[in-house]
């Protein structure tokens, strides 16, 4: 009598058949199909394949491009134009060692750089059931094509590099549920907030997340990636999404992705980058997509986030252990238990990062702007993720109305998400940020960042403060 299978997750799917064996200190040795890099995590990489003498094994699964050091103005002229030192040496050395291995590299300036999270999905570099690292935490977002992708330190780097190849320790299966559908100006962000501030920056510790349910399966693929970029805030060592026909419709006709007869035969094989029915998971997580609100931070953690119409949590009903944690966000923020969070003031607005910098981010970020003024307190840009985002902006006229408005209208990169180029937040200054971590001074010493939405980010900067769009929608529809 045939035996059935055991029903698999799409985790397990994708860790079985890039296994290569078991190593002595308790790791396994997995194949890696795509390697991401950028001028930050790979100078020692590469220096360290100098000293040994080692070649990278497999130029082409590699892919760079420069965006963390990068400016967002004046791109045109060149690296040389990078005013801090060691940020203009990182990109030069970059630029040689990619030469020199004969990598893909999109430099600063040209039309195909930006983000790494932005480019390798634009291209078609990334695939379902593909396993894909970068020295980069927030590779996760390539998780939305069902692929296992995370971030790796700079001593993996090398490794990869080296051998095509990475040292790694089998996670858990959770499952995070999301039924029903969201109301009308809640977005994927807002949902990826939603689950971090239920399940805390822990929920996810030591397990790789499935994200499914209707909920899910209705997020275009952009809100997908906006969701399995912010998978890290929530502890997990990556995010997944199963491969349905959004994500092979997106795939279709990039420039690296097959052509011909291997379309179809890729096809089929992506059709599989799914859990099977009945595949046991370690955890399971299960929320209303109906109830989901839009989110606001209010604190120093992705955790520390509440709905826009609610007040910030009163200090008794924190944990013992938190409440250290939420004393000091308090401090750091100059906010209040108790206080509102809609009317907060905001001197500062950022619309971009690997988490909302996408085509979409920026039509959703424009139909609040078209026909309104910035408010005279706040400074507001819009860093679309690529040079690709930025031409079909401008040829929609997205760039246009952010102008008109009065947002400053930049080139592609991480821009103000990270802080370590010309875009920082000054000290105590007010910040409604599309990008993924809010963490004392991560966009500029002292600066204090609230998580938001592209159309939250939008309306604050519009109004000057974090602001309840929901009744104006209400009686758009009505």
């Amino acid at each position: 009598m045939k035996t059935l299978a055991t029903p698999k997750t799409l985790y397990d799917k994708i860790w079985d058949s890039h296994f290569i064996c078991d190593t002595e200190n308790g790791d396994s040795l997995i194949y890696i199909d795509l390697h991401l890099i950028h001028e930050v995590t790979t100078p020692q990489a590469f220096a360290g394949l100098a000293a040994n003498r080692r070649e990278v094994a497999a130029p082409q699964q590699t892919l760079a491009v420069a965006d963390h050091n990068t400016p967002t103005e004046n791109q045109a002229a060149g690296v040389d134009a990078v005013e801090d030192d060691e940020a203009r040496l990182q990109l030069q050395t970059l630029s040689r060692n990619v030469a020199k291995h004969n990598i893909e590299f999109f430099p600063m300036g040209h039309v195909n750089n930006g983000i790494v999270h932005v480019v390798g999905p634009e291209q078609g570099r990334t695939q379902p059931f593909m396993t894909i690292v970068c020295g980069d935490s927030h590779t996760s977002t390539h998780g939305a094509f069902g692929a296992l992708a995370h971030g790796i330190g700079t001593s993996e780097v090398e490794h990869v590099l080296a051998s095509q190849t990475l040292r790694a320790r089998k996670m858990k299966n959770m499952a995070i549920v999301v039924e029903g559908s969201l109301q009308n100006g809640v977005s994927a962000k807002d949902l990826a907030l939603a689950i971090i501030a239920k399940i805390g920056t822990a929920g996810g510790t030591g397990a790789v997340i499935e994200f499914m349910g209707s909920a899910i399966r209705e997020l275009s693929m952009e809100g997908r990636m906006t969701l399995c970029n912010m998978a890290i805030e929530a502890g997990a060592r990556a995010g997944l999404i199963g491969v349905d026909e959004k994500t092979i419709g997106y795939l279709e006709n990039r420039p690296s992705s097959p052509k011909g007869d291997n379309w179809g035969k890729a096809v089929e094989y992506w059709r599989g980058a799914i859990s099977d029915e009945g595949a046991k998971f370690d955890m399971t997580f299960t929320l209303d997509g109906n109830k989901i609100k839009p989110m606001v931070t209010w604190g120093t953690s992705p955790e520390q986030a509440i709905a826009i119409d609610e007040v910030i949590p009163a200090r008794n009903t924190i944990s013992q252990i938190g409440l250290e944690t939420f004393d000091r966000a308090l401090d750091y923020m100059d906010l209040q238990a108790g206080q509102k969070i809609a009317s907060v003031a905001i001197q500062r607005v950022f619309i971009g990062s690997c988490t909302n910098s996408r085509i979409e981010d920026l039509r959703e970020a424009a139909s609040v702007a078209r026909g309104q003024k910035v408010a005279p307190s706040v400074r507001a840009m819009v860093v679309p993720g690529s040079g690709l985002v930025k031409l079909q902006a401008e040829a929609e006229g997205l760039a246009d109305i952010f102008i008109e408005a009065g947002f400053e209208w930049r080139e592609p990169g991480c821009s103000m998400c990270l802080g370590m180029n010309p875009d920082k937040l000054g000290p105590k200054e007010r910040c409604a940020s599309t990008s993924n971590r809010n963490f004392e001074g991560r966009q500029g010493r002292g600066g204090r960042t609230h998580l938001v939405s592209p159309r939250m980010a939008a309306w604050a900067a519009i109004k000057g403060e974090l602001f309840d769009y929901r009744p104006g929608l209400a009686r758009a529809v009505d």
